[in-house]
Parts: structure tokens; C-alpha cells; sequence
């Protein structure tokens, strides 16, 4: 848990809050707190499992995961190409849109020189603009004319190399979440703040988050997309999709592979909607990972 990336803090959250629920009747529980990029190599030399907590570069982009591949160490979640290609905003939506999943329209810039604010126009406003490679909506903006385009990829260029700009789409959000391609009952997202942004995914009542059971046809075609999304970017273990229903059409946002697992995390949520406990989620976690690393 830890890491060096802009979501460290929610990490270290992920991982006490996974410490304390892992049963310690099956499990000797060691934290280990990346610091910096060794840490992965010299404080993991005597572990027999890898439970990973950590969000952002260097935690879900595939880095850790091959490390912890090359030195044997089994470990929880995706495999390093799926959560190599799930980071990457931008591919992952080029994967999705070949494989026929609607995605809003996008462009990618690495700087300020690259803006074409034509092709932004005709895209629409208002825009949203975020670190490509970033999570927990951090420099995230809603761009709603030219004027502070500029100014919100200069900021969001602090946080990553490339920066999203993408069609902004009004509608529900959901996401579902995806245990051994299963998914689980599914949440819909309803933030106090304009989007679901920093504050409302950490903060307590930050967001109204619901299980909600779909209506025919949106379910058959939400959970078709769902599947095609764990396949075609080859997930494994656990994942999940956050998507937007839109007025006349579902359209897939981003597949995270290293969901939150802090109290006021989704994940669990919709696992204890379909029955298992926290600390039930975290063994069949543990058991679904050795049996994919095996």
C-alpha cells in the first residue's frame, strides 16, 4: 500500500482497511508501505502473497505486477497487459470501440501546443478533461466553453504525460463490478457535487450510492457490455466497469483493475449486496488470484 503516485493516501486507506478485514485465523498479515520503487523488491522477499493496495502509476499500470511475476510472488488482481492497457485511457477506449462498446468521443494531448480547439468544438461542450493515465478523479475538470481549456490541461499535464479530453455525457452513472466474470449486483451513482468527483468518492455522504435492479432491455444491454469489456481487455479475478446511461444509449467511461476497497468503496458494497461479507470478498480475492497465478 502507498506508493508513489497521486493517489497514495486513498491507497494507504485501501490497505489498512484490507489489514483489518483479512481473517487473521487464515492469514499472518504484514503491511508493507511503498515508499519508493525498490521497496517493491526488497520488502516482499518474504511473502507468500501479495494483496495490492495501491492506485495509480506504479500500482495499477502492470509495473508491480511483473515485478512481483518476476520474483514469484503470486498476487491479487490483473495480470500486467490487462492492467498495463486498462491505465491507459486512451487505449483501452480504442480497444472498446473496435469490440463495438460505445465510448464518448475523445483526443489525447501531451501539450499545450497540441490543443486543436476546433476539433474540441465539434466534439461539444462541455468537455471533460483528466490525466490519462490518472484515477480517483484527480485533476479532473468539466469544461463547459474554450476559455478554461487551456488552463485544465495545463493542470491536469502536472499529474500525467498525456491528458484526455473527452465529449461529456449526460446521463445515470452505474458501475458494475466483476468477480471471476460474474457481475455483481450493480450500483447507480448519484454525487452531491456536479460530477462524481474527489470528495464525493472518499468523503462520507459524499455521493448517494444505490443498488438498483435495471429494467429490460438496459440490463441485457448493460451487462452484455460488461462481459465484452472483461474480455476484450483481459481482466482477471476482479474488475470494475463505470458506465453512464445515457438518453439513448450506454456508453463505457473506465475499467478499473485495482478497485477501491476502503469502507466507502464500491466494491464492497455490491459484494455484500450479493452476499459476501468484506472479509469473505478479500478470501475469494485471495483464492481467485493463486488459482489464475498458478
Amino acid at each position: 500500500m502507498g506508493g508513489i503516485s497521486s493517489e497514495r493516501e486513498v491507497s494507504l486507506n485501501t490497505g489498512r482497511e484490507i489489514a483489518s478485514n483479512l481473517d487473521k485465523n487464515k492469514y499472518e498479515v504484514i503491511p508493507i508501505v511503498i515508499d519508493k520503487k525498490e521497496d517493491i523488491i526488497e520488502k516482499t522477499k518474504d511473502i507468500d502473497f501479495a494483496f495490492i493496495a495501491l492506485h495509480g502509476k506504479f500500482g495499477e499500470d502492470g509495473i508491480v505486477q511483473a515485478v512481483l511475476e518476476t520474483l514469484n510472488i503470486p498476487y491479487s488482481g490483473c495480470n500486467p497487459l490487462a492492467s498495463g492497457i486498462c491505465m491507459d485511457k486512451s487505449i483501452t477506449k480504442s480497444i472498446l470501440k473496435t469490440a463495438g462498446v460505445n465510448i464518448a468521443e475523445w483526443i489525447v494531448v501531451s501539450s499545450i501546443d497540441e490543443l486543436d480547439y476546433q476539433k474540441i468544438y465539434d466534439m461539444g461542450y462541455p468537455v471533460v478533461v483528466k490525466p490519462n493515465s490518472g484515477g480517483s478523479s484527480v485533476a479532473t475538470f468539466i469544461i463547459t466553453d474554450e476559455e478554461g481549456i487551456s488552463e485544465a490541461v495545463i493542470e491536469a499535464l502536472k499529474w500525467d504525460d498525456e491528458v484526455m479530453i473527452e465529449k461529456y455525457i449526460r446521463g445515470e452513472e452505474i458501475t458494475c463490478c466483476i468477480l471471476d466474470g460474474n457481475i455483481l449486483p450493480i450500483i447507480s451513482i448519484k454525487p452531491k457535487s456536479c460530477f462524481f468527483d474527489y470528495t464525493s468518492k472518499y468523503a462520507d455522504g459524499g455521493a448517494d450510492e444505490i443498488i438498483i435492479e435495471l429494467d429490460s432491455p438496459i440490463k441485457e444491454k448493460v451487462e452484455e457490455t460488461v462481459i465484452k469489456c472483461w474480455k476484450y481487455l483481459k481482466c482477471s479475478v476482479y474488475a470494475r466497469v463505470d458506465m453512464i446511461i445515457g438518453e439513448d444509449e450506454i456508453y463505457v467511461l473506465e475499467i478499473n483493475t485495482l478497485p477501491g476497497l476502503t469502507k466507502n468503496s464500491l466494491f464492497p458494497k455490491s459484494a455484500m449486496a450479493y452476499g459476501l461479507s468484506f472479509s469473505s470478498l478479500l478470501d475469494r480475492i485471495i483464492e481467485l488470484s493463486i488459482k489464475e497465478r498458478s
